[in-house]
């Protein structure tokens, strides 16, 4: 008698995949993290003072990390100033006539769009016999800010009394050194009359470096090398008319001795 078959039923077993455990992200702890640490360890005052200064390094470290970006994103979108008054006066040579853009018109659109991205801007003025110097710190909320300097003489043409003359160049220098400061530069109007050939203007750094050659000029001789220089470099009427008026100060210094 053969024997009987067996069916043996082979049950078919699936891998049961492996548990992925949950991977919690690693945070980078912070010396303010630290220092909270320390404290409840109970840690010595020499340490907690090391804490203390590494938090202060670190948190100046990220306002100019945050001073940076909100610059450069500023300047992704920059706004548009434009050269909003004409100046026309005569001098022994002819008629002087440019244009620029006021103080109150950089200061309100610059103001308004550097608030956008945390950013806001002040001066300050300091004046030695018949120099000044105005400085714009350029600052982020966050409390990292950079400045610039620049400096000139008073402002002697025309009548003006000793009080204008200094407010004069005090606001001269607050509008180049706000400009310095944003990286900005003016524009022509766009409805004026089109030109008939491209007209070289001039950044606001190389136009502050030929002026404080201008007013660094030793002597005569310098000065008319310094100016023939600075007037050639731009075609721009703007430039040329602070070119001439720097010539004209530093002249009228070295001709009183």
């Amino acid at each position: 008698m053969e024997p009987a078959l067996e069916l043996v039923s082979k049950r078919t077993k699936r891998e049961t995949p492996a548990t992925v455990p949950n991977v919690i992200p690693f945070e980078t702890p912070t010396p303010m993290m630290l220092l909270s640490m320390a404290v409840q360890q109970g840690a010595d005052l020499e340490k907690l003072s090391k804490l203390m200064d590494l938090q202060e390094r670190w948190e100046s470290n990220e306002a100019r990390r945050a001073f940076v970006q909100a610059l450069t994103a500023f300047k992704s979108n920059p706004p548009r100033l434009e050269k909003n008054r004409t100046v026309s006066y005569q001098t022994n040579k002819g008629v002087t006539c440019y244009k620029h853009a006021t103080l109150d018109h950089v200061a309100e659109v610059l103001g308004m769009e550097l608030a956008k991205h945390g950013l806001s801007f002040r001066w300050t003025i300091h004046q030695e016999e018949k120099r000044i110097a105005v400085t714009c710190i350029l600052q982020h909320a966050l409390g990292h800010s950079e400045t610039v300097t620049m400096s000139g003489p008073l402002d002697e043409s025309g009548q003006k009394n000793a009080l204008q003359q200094a407010g004069s160049s005090v606001t001269y220098l607050q509008r180049y050194t706000l400009l310095a400061a944003t990286g900005m530069s003016t524009s022509e109007d766009t409805d004026a009359a089109p030109k008939t050939e491209a007209v070289s203007e001039l950044t606001t750094d190389q136009l502050g470096r030929y002026i404080a050659q201008i007013q660094k000029a030793a002597d005569m001789p310098a000065l008319s090398q310094a100016f023939n220089s600075a007037y050639q470099s731009s075609r721009n009427q703007d430039d040329r008319a602070a070119i001439i008026e720097a010539k004209n100060q530093r002249q009228r210094e070295l001709t009183r001795g």
